[in-house]
């Protein structure tokens, strides 16, 4: 009977215990219901994030940056004009390739990329295919004029797009190997985009739309081809492993707004207005620590100097006649320490402070009016020819990485020269008695202040 007694017990005890158990998994489930619109909002991916926003950044500023150059272009191919009128060069013909070359020379070589050679042909065969169709659609559409005068396809340019096509090829297959293979494609990728404004082929415009087409077309290629196969790389699991150098070390293309502090032709009275102007050029670093680097800039700024009205001694203004001077453009290149914060994984402060040398170029004044007898009716009044001067800088830089090999800047940079500038007044003016001793081999001091404000796009090593 005790026996009975003491079953009867565990078994009321069991049933009291499954009943409480199934009672509390049903409170819990309520409360996973409860929850869980909290946890699917927690794990939506932030916007800047996605994967589509992540790629689709870099073609982003270049389309950008064409359409903010289109009203400048003139002004841009001047620059070229004046510092390298009779420049011709055909490695840009060639280089664009390189690239491409380098993914196949490795991969024969044993060298292991994202994906094996077929799937690496087939990828970078549909990108192509995209990248012509984009092009040679814009081409025949826009009929823009080279700026040789040669033929109404300038926009977008081809080879650009060809060689940046290349250059996220080799970044695709090789760069979780080694970021140094991504910014030797994009660098030499840069470097035919040059070659083309150099060489009076292209507009500044055309290349950085080229540029951006070429990125955006390996994209979309990659991305159709991954679909087809179900993965992201035959060699993922291998490759993803391999991580970059920890340090912030870096190379950057930049490209900004260039804003004038003070008058950079006061002292001889050619300029009474603060100028705007544009800035590009590369900038990189090498970092012993987290902390603390060495690195470098090697930039090209341009100041168009906007027209004088001539005034008459009793103050009304002569006619339509203007003293016009060309643009002022400084080519210089600097070295010091930078020092670099890290907000988080995706933040990123740097300062620097750099010293070096400044190069400006030589230009000329003239005065301009349909009243003028001379071709273009310009008559030249004068040169100007700086001497080079020392050059500091200094300046601030927050950067956002999409990934730990890449990242979009803000950067602001403040500049200082001062330079001597030594005016050759023309013929007619120095026949003059009365001005000749005053315009003979004049010379003036000017200080040469001014700020940058613009974006870099910043690879890390």
């Amino acid at each position: 009977m005790k026996k009975l007694a003491l079953a009867s017990g565990i078994l009321l005890h069991l049933h009291c215990y499954k009943a409480q158990d199934t009672i509390q998994s049903r409170n819990l489930q309520k409360d996973l219901a409860l929850i869980q619109p909290d946890i699917s909002v927690q794990d939506k991916t932030p916007f800047f994030k996605k994967e589509w926003v992540r790629k689709s950044v870099a073609p982003a500023i270049l389309f950008t940056a064409a359409a903010a150059t289109w009203g400048e272009k003139e002004n841009i191919r001047e620059v070229r004009n004046r510092y390298l009128p009779s420049f011709k060069a055909k490695y840009d013909d060639y280089l664009q390739y390189a690239p491409a070359a380098a993914v196949y020379g490795l991969k024969l070589s044993g060298v292991k990329g994202r994906n094996n050679l077929g799937r690496a042909t087939l990828s970078y065969v549909t990108s192509l295919a995209i990248m012509g169709i984009l092009v040679n659609s814009i081409k025949y559409t826009a009929k823009v004029e080279r700026p040789d005068g040669s033929k109404n396809n300038s926009f977008p340019s081809g080879h650009s797009a060809m060689a940046f096509t290349n250059a996220s090829f080799l970044h695709k297959e090789y760069g979780m190997v080694n970021p140094a293979y991504s910014i030797a494609g994009y660098g030499s990728a840069a470097l035919t985009g040059l070659g083309r404004n150099l060489n009076n082929r292209h507009w500044i415009p055309d290349v950085l739309a080229g540029a951006g087409i070429g990125i955006l077309s390996t994209e979309l290629g990659y991305f159709f081809i991954d679909k087809i196969y179900k993965n992201k790389g035959d060699n993922l699991g291998l490759l993803s492993k391999i991580q970059g150098n920890e340090n912030p070390s870096f190379i950057a293309l930049k490209m900004g707004a260039a804003l004038g502090t003070t008058d950079f032709l006061k002292e001889i009275g050619l300029d009474n207005k603060k100028q705007v102007g544009f800035e590009g050029g590369l900038e990189g670093a090498y970092f012993f620590s987290k902390k603390w680097g060495i690195g470098g800039d090697f930039s090209f700024s341009s100041f168009p100097v906007k027209p004088l009205k001539v005034p008459l001694e009793d103050g009304e203004s002569f006619g339509n006649y203007s003293i016009i001077t060309q643009s002022m453009g400084f080519l210089g290149a600097g070295l010091g320490p930078y020092f670099s914060h890290e907000f988080s994984d995706k933040w990123l402060l740097t300062l620097k402070a750099t010293a070096g040398y400044s190069a400006t170029a030589s230009g000329k004044v003239f005065v301009k009016s349909d009243n003028v007898e001379a071709p273009n009716h310009e008559l030249p009044i004068a040169r100007y020819k700086p001497k080079p001067a020392f050059r500091w800088n200094t300046g601030a830089a927050l950067t956002y990485k999409f990934n730990p090999e890449l990242g979009l800047t803000l950067y602001s940079d403040y500049n200082q020269i001062k330079s001597s500038i030594r005016y050759h007044f023309s013929d007619s003016l120095e026949d003059n008695d009365e001005l000749n001793n005053e315009l003979n081999n004049l010379i003036t001091k000017e200080k040469i202040n001014y700020f940058t404000l613009g974006l870099r796009l910043t690879a890390y090593f």
